[in-house]
């Protein structure tokens, strides 16, 4: 479905009407999209469809994934918690999980930025190095 700029502006303007206090607020996104449904205006579907886009992208950015190969204790996970939340904000939601495969370090993927300081990824690069 192709989407006009008209209907875009008007899925931004809601979207932005929806963040409160630089966090997108789920029922605000709630009342818009019900307000949207019964209003129904011209092209109302492509502004709904540009609306879930930019929620997704939205909550894409704020989850982050931190993987180990082993488990974190509490402290270093506070510690790596405190360190991407003030990097990127409050409205973090954090997972983190074990993967033996690293052999050591941390993989953390926010969003689309990734960083990795695992040794498998730092032999990975000696390797192609050679």
């Amino acid at each position: 479905m192709k989407i006009s700029k008209q209907e875009r502006r008007e899925a931004k303007q809601l979207f932005r009407s929806c963040v409160n206090n630089g966090l997108l607020d789920e029922n605000r996104v709630r009342q818009a999209v019900q307000a949207v449904i019964t209003q129904k205006p011209r092209g109302f579907m492509g502004i709904l469809s540009q609306l879930q886009r930019l929620v997704k992208l939205d909550l894409e950015r704020r989850t982050a994934k931190v993987e180990s190969a082993t488990t974190l204790s509490p402290q270093e996970q506070a510690a790596v918690q405190s360190s991407l939340v003030a990097k990127y904000g409050p409205g973090l939601n954090l997972t983190f999980a074990q993967n033996p495969a690293l052999l050591g370090g941390l993989r953390i993927q926010v969003g689309s930025d990734v960083y990795d300081g695992s040794v498998r990824e730092r032999l990975d690069n000696l390797r192609e190095a050679f």
